[in-house]
């Protein structure tokens, strides 16, 4: 079996701004996140830790690393997913967010899990 198909994580997400909690005129955007973990693999794993690349649009780069999500370290059996939310604070009205999830499998075996880059974005600015 290739080792590819054994350890496959789909990660999706969905995005929301929060004006209420966000205050334009002091350049706080503020956005929620929905994360759908999902194991397409044949191997049980185990989401271990997480690295977050968040850049807005004046190109500040934040990187963020911990352990689990939420405070979790959800282990998920093939087909199964996990779903969670957070937020991220930008000083721009837009930006982006991507990076990965540090897995491992119940054979021991390491492997990342890709998160694709998405959007940041107050519903006026991208059309």
């Amino acid at each position: 079996m290739a080792e590819s198909r054994k350890y496959h994580i789909t990660v999706t997400t969905q995005v929301d701004y929060l004006p209420e909690q966000s205050d334009e005129v002091a350049d706080r955007y503020v956005f929620a996140y929905t994360i759908t973990v999902a194991n397409t693999g044949t191997s049980t794993a185990q989401l271990i830790s997480r690295h977050w690349v968040i850049t807005d649009a004046l190109n500040a780069v934040q990187e963020v690393r911990g352990l689990g999500v939420i405070g979790e370290q959800p282990v998920l059996k093939p087909g199964e997913a996990f779903r969670y939310t957070s937020g991220s604070v930008l000083a721009t009205p837009m930006g982006t967010m991507h990076g990965s999830y540090q897995m491992t499998a119940d054979d021991g075996h390491p492997f990342e899990a890709d998160i694709p880059e998405f959007a940041l974005s107050i519903p006026r600015v991208l059309h």
